[in-house]
């Protein structure tokens, strides 16, 4: 019991420290996950991995991880999301299959990693880190690709969110144009808010919504990520995939959120505190999946991911510029 509760406390400390470390230069654009990744990576290259306390860590990689999940839902007004209109959605749903599809085929001509590739190719497309987590345990990806997963969408959201404030300061654009694209094309919400907050308050709160929308379609997709792999299994005589049943949570969680709001009962000081709870555990959870990456099998493994994801990013952001410009 002590180890189990120390390998729970070590991935908080780490967590924490990865959340002091995000408020730096630099560490601030990619945020406290892959900050919390990066310091646990150091400490297993350095101190190598702590066995003792083995089940508390998986404890977080792997419950805490699917609590965040859960927790992440009650962000999601379905109302007012579908009140956005049917454009959005569409355009939310092409930002989701077509980076899947490409980053998929794209993948096979470079030769990156398959697991990477659909983990990568559900981040760019739906909500980063959040939905790489909820793919996960559907398609079993081992733990040390769905951490360097993490640390690649942070690194490539970070790159362009940065990438889209310079071009939105350099050239002539509506501001409810660069909103909407920005919502339906960067990687992680918390990318969307830093390339949008300089069109203003108006833009800022579009372009969450538009990112919301392709929250929402997390619930779908991984249904069909479910349907893919009992399919693949089936054909490959494997045990079937079990159900993921935090995804019910996440449901859940969506649907009460959404009838408080609408009855004006979600304080807006308690869903910043549940927000910033949500992002600690689901920190937690990325400082255990961390812990497995060698630095060797991480530097072997990520050049090609990285350059499946850069290339996907720039075609997905082209086309939903032109795209979003017919919506608006």
């Amino acid at each position: 019991m002590k180890n189990f509760t120390a390998g729970i406390l070590f991935t908080g400390i780490i967590a924490l420290l990865g959340t002091l470390l995000s408020k730096a230069p630099f560490f601030s654009s990619i945020g406290p996950l892959a900050s919390a990744i990066l310091l646990a990576i150091v400490y297993r290259q350095l101190a190598g991995y702590p066995v003792s306390i083995k089940p508390g860590i998986d404890f977080s990689s792997k419950k805490l991880l699917r609590l965040a999940i859960i927790l992440f839902g009650l962000r999601l007004n379905i109302i007012l999301i579908v009140k956005q209109g049917p454009a959005v959605i569409l355009l939310g749903i092409f930002s989701i299959v077509f980076s899947i599809f490409l980053m998929i085929w794209l993948g096979k001509k470079l030769k990156s990693d398959a697991s990477t590739i659909l983990l990568l190719g559900a981040g760019t497309g739906i909500c980063g880190a959040a939905a790489i987590a909820a793919i996960a345990p559907i398609i079993k990806a081992k733990e040390e690709d769905t951490a360097l997963s993490v640390g690649i969408i942070a690194l490539m959201g970070t790159i362009f969110s940065v990438t889209y404030t310079l071009l939105y300061s350099w050239f002539p654009i509506q501001s409810g144009h660069y909103a909407l694209w920005s919502g339906v094309s960067l990687h992680e919400i918390a990318h969307v808010a830093l390339a949008a907050e300089p069109a203003g308050g108006d833009a800022l709160a579009l372009a969450l919504l538009a990112k919301l929308g392709r929250v929402l379609l997390l619930i779908p997709v991984s249904f069909a990520f479910m349907y893919w792999m009992k399919k693949r299994d089936a054909s490959q005589g494997q045990a079937s995939i079990s159900f993921p049943y935090f995804l019910i949570g996440f449901v859940l969680m969506s649907i009460a959120g959404t009838l408080l709001d609408e009855k004006g009962l979600l304080n807006p000081q308690i869903m910043d505190t549940v927000s910033k709870v949500t992002t600690f555990i689901l920190t937690m959870a990325m400082t255990g999946l961390g812990l497995n990456i060698h630095f060797k099998q991480l530097k072997d493994k990520a050049m090609r991911p990285l350059l499946t994801i850069f290339i996907v990013s720039i075609v997905l952001s082209v086309a939903t510029f032109f795209l979003t410009m017919l919506a608006i």
